[in-house]
C-alpha cells in the first residue's frame, strides 16, 4: 500500500485540535482511526489528494452507552467490542446491528470502527444499513460545537456525506423503540472478506395480536449510491397481521422500491429478485425475535 501523497501524520488530543486540522488542510486531509478503508482506498490509487493523516483514537471515543433513552456508540469503538458487549447483545432490537457485525473476518472485526463504517459512505457497507432501519443518528463535531443528524439525511451519495469540510463524526445514536420492537439482517456475498452483492435490514414493532404498528426496512449494497428505504413494503407491512400473505406482499412490493445496478458481481435483474428474498427472510427474523 503506497501513500504517495501524504506528507503529515496527526495524533490530536482533543476535538478542538482535529477542527482546527481540518481548517487547516481542508480536502486534503483524511480522518482515520481502525485505517481498514484506508487501505482499501489506498490499493486502488484513490488518495492521491490526500496530504495530511488525522488519527483520532486519543479521542476517548471508544465507549458503549445504553440507557432508557437508547444506545450510543462512539467512533472508534471496534466492530468487536460491539460483538462483545453483553449490555446490548441481547437485546432484540438491536438484532439488526448484532447480525451486521457477524460478517466480517476476524482481522476486521479487530481493526474497523463503528465511525468509519459510516462516514466511509459506502453503499457496499453493512452496519449503514442496520443503522438506518434502526433510525440511528450521527454525531458530528464541528466549530460550532455537536450536532445530530440523521443517518437519512447523512449519506449524499457515493463516498459522500453531508458534513462539512470541518466536522467529523464522533458517536452514532440509537433511540430506543416501542416495546415489541425486534430487527434484523442479512447479508449476500461471495466471501467472508467481500463487499455486500446486496443487503436488508428490517425493524418491526409488534403488538399482541401480531400486527405491525411500525416498520423500516433498508436495502444497500448495490441499489445505488446510497441504501435505499422500502417505503412500499413498509407500507404492506404496517397496519396489517403479520402473516405468510403479509410477508410475501411486502418482499415483493419491496422490489419497487429498489433500483439495482448492475456489475462484474451481479446483474441488476438478480439484486431485484434477491431483494424480494432477503427482504421476506427479514422480516421473518424479526418476527421471531419480537414474539
Amino acid at each position: 500500500m503506497a501513500l504517495t501523497s501524504v506528507e503529515t501524520y496527526h495524533n490530536p488530543e482533543n476535538e478542538t485540535a482535529v477542527v482546527q486540522l481540518l481548517q487547516q488542510y481542508e480536502d486534503s486531509a483524511l480522518i482515520v482511526a481502525g485505517g481498514t478503508f484506508l487501505h482499501g482506498l489506498a490499493a486502488r490509487g484513490l488518495l492521491s489528494g490526500v496530504e495530511a493523516l488525522i488519527d483520532i483514537r486519543n479521542l476517548d471515543l471508544n465507549y458503549i452507552t445504553a440507557n432508557s433513552d437508547g444506545v450510543v456508540i462512539g467512533a472508534t469503538t471496534l466492530f468487536a467490542q460491539l460483538e462483545e458487549d453483553g449490555s446490548i447483545g441481547q437485546q432484540p432490537w438491536l438484532g439488526a446491528m448484532k447480525d451486521a457485525i457477524s460478517y466480517p473476518p476476524v482481522q476486521i472485526m479487530n481493526a474497523a470502527t463503528v465511525g468509519g463504517s459510516i462516514a466511509a459512505s459506502c453503499p457496499f457497507f453493512d452496519l449503514p444499513t442496520a443503522f438506518l432501519a434502526l433510525d440511528g443518528a450521527v454525531r458530528a463535531h464541528g466549530p460550532g460545537g455537536s450536532r445530530d443528524i440523521p443517518m437519512e439525511a447523512f449519506f449524499a451519495g457515493l463516498f459522500e456525506n453531508c458534513l462539512a469540510p470541518d466536522e467529523f463524526v464522533t458517536a452514532i445514536t440509537l433511540p430506543q423503540p416501542a416495546a415489541g420492537s425486534a430487527s434484523a439482517f442479512i447479508k449476500l456475498e461471495t466471501n467472508a472478506n467481500d463487499l455486500a452483492i446486496l443487503n436488508v435490514a428490517v425493524a418491526l414493532t409488534m403488538d399482541r395480536s401480531n400486527t405491525c404498528s411500525q416498520a423500516r426496512v433498508f436495502v444497500g449494497g448495490g441499489t445505488g449510491e446510497t441504501p435505499a428505504r422500502a417505503g412500499s413494503a413498509e407500507q404492506a407491512l404496517v397496519g396489517a397481521v403479520v402473516d405468510a400473505g403479509t410477508i410475501d406482499r411486502a418482499a415483493e412490493a419491496a422490489k419497487s422500491d429498489v433500483d439495482p445496478i448492475s456489475d462484474h458481481r451481479a446483474s441488476a435483474e438478480y439484486r431485484a429478485e434477491m431483494t424480494r428474498v432477503l427482504v421476506a427472510r427479514a422480516i421473518r427474523k424479526a418476527l421471531e425475535r419480537a414474539r
